[in-house]
């Protein structure tokens, strides 16, 4: 069976995507061959065509299936946009920073172990069904629970923190000023020093 390196939770949220994906990819596919078979019923009546109606019919297709790849192509990449969002925003709740790696979306071996899943999960005749279930929403992370226990713990270890900060900082005046009293002391008894001195000479 293929897999994708993920636990079992997380590969079936992958599983459930592909699954909308795959039902958005094969409505737009009807799209499309509704596009054709119209023009088959509305333009192909007669038996011969001029070069310029054939063009013409070529052309008007042409801008109809170019409307509707476009369409899909943008829908897609908005939705990937969505899924992001509900991603970091659920990992923000956690104070967790996300990062993405662009260059692997064009890895053509990623690409091919990704088909791979999609083929075994999707095209197996022994491949049990997974019964869609109501799932709730992503629920905000910050209530209630283990959320509420983790955010009580940052705020604690950040208030300890500026604690830490200001009696560090306290601690280097502290320093610095018997560091000044030390250098007034050292000149004072080299000062005496040198009046004995003189003192000797005289």
């Amino acid at each position: 069976m293929a897999e994708l390196g993920l636990n079992e939770h997380h590969q079936n949220e992958v599983i459930n995507y592909m699954r909308f994906a795959r039902s958005k990819r094969g409505l737009r596919l009807k799209t499309v061959d509704s596009c054709f078979q119209d023009l088959k019923e509305s333009r192909l009546v007669d038996e011969t065509f001029t070069i310029d109606e054939v063009s013409e019919v070529l052309s008007g297709l042409q801008a109809v299936v170019h409307s509707e790849v476009e369409s899909e192509l943008i829908n897609t990449a908005y939705t990937n946009v969505l899924l992001l969002r509900q991603l970091f925003s659920q990992a923000e709740k956690w104070y967790l920073k996300l990062q993405t790696d662009i260059s692997e979306l064009e890895n053509r071996e990623l690409l091919e172990q990704v088909a791979e899943f999609e083929k075994a999960e999707f095209t197996s005749s022994t491949k049990k069904p997974i019964i869609d279930v109501i799932k709730p929403k992503l629920a905000p992370l910050n209530e209630g629970g283990t959320a509420e226990l983790l955010n009580k713990e940052i705020l604690r270890l950040q208030e300890e923190n500026e604690k830490l900060k200001s009696r560090l900082k306290t601690i280097e005046m502290q320093a610095m000023n018997a560091l000044g009293e030390k250098s007034e002391l050292e000149r004072a008894l080299r000062d005496l020093r040198l009046d004995q001195g003189n003192q000797k000479v005289n």
